[in-house]
Parts: structure tokens; C-alpha cells; sequence
């Protein structure tokens, strides 16, 4: 089995497939511990959790609300923008 790491927005894609709903949400909770950058970035975290529960993702709409607590509302409008712009590029 391919192990798939995704370091980068702009490498989400697997192959010609889009990425998966699971791949989006792992991006989100890697995001979320910080394991790419040693820093945690809810941020990045809702943008990832946003874009795998539209394509399906009940666990991720469930973790994008947790973290939403703990940002302010200009963090999750830059989050929610950020999504929008991946998903027009995508």
C-alpha cells in the first residue's frame, strides 16, 4: 500500500483524482498538531477540515467545529476564504 504525505496545498491531488475526503481531513488534523510546521495552525486546520466535510466528511465537519471555539472570527473568514480559493484552483 503507497503511503501518501501531502506537505503542500498546491500537492493535494493524487494523481488526476482529486483528493479524498480522508486525505483532506488528515491534512486538517496535521494542521491541527502541527506536524508539518512543529506549530499547530487552526487556520490552515478549518480550511482542510471545511473542504473534506463538503465532500462528505461527517468526522471533519465534527473537528471543524471544535477548533472554531478557539479562533476569532477573522481567523475563520480567512480560513473559510482560503478554502474557497483552493476549491476554485481544484
Amino acid at each position: 500500500m503507497a503511503r501518501f504525505e501531502v506537505y503542500s496545498a498546491d500537492m493535494a491531488v493524487m494523481g488526476e483524482q482529486p483528493a479524498s475526503a480522508d486525505i483532506l481531513f488528515q491534512m486538517g488534523l496535521d494542521s491541527a498538531c502541527g506536524r508539518h510546521h512543529g506549530v499547530a495552525d487552526l487556520v490552515s486546520a478549518h480550511k482542510w477540515f471545511n473542504i473534506a466535510a463538503l465532500k462528505g466528511s461527517t468526522e471533519a465537519a465534527r473537528y471543524r467545529k471544535e477548533i472554531s471555539f478557539e479562533m476569532t472570527r477573522e481567523e475563520i473568514a480567512e480560513a473559510q476564504r482560503s478554502a474557497r480559493e483552493w476549491l476554485a484552483m481544484h
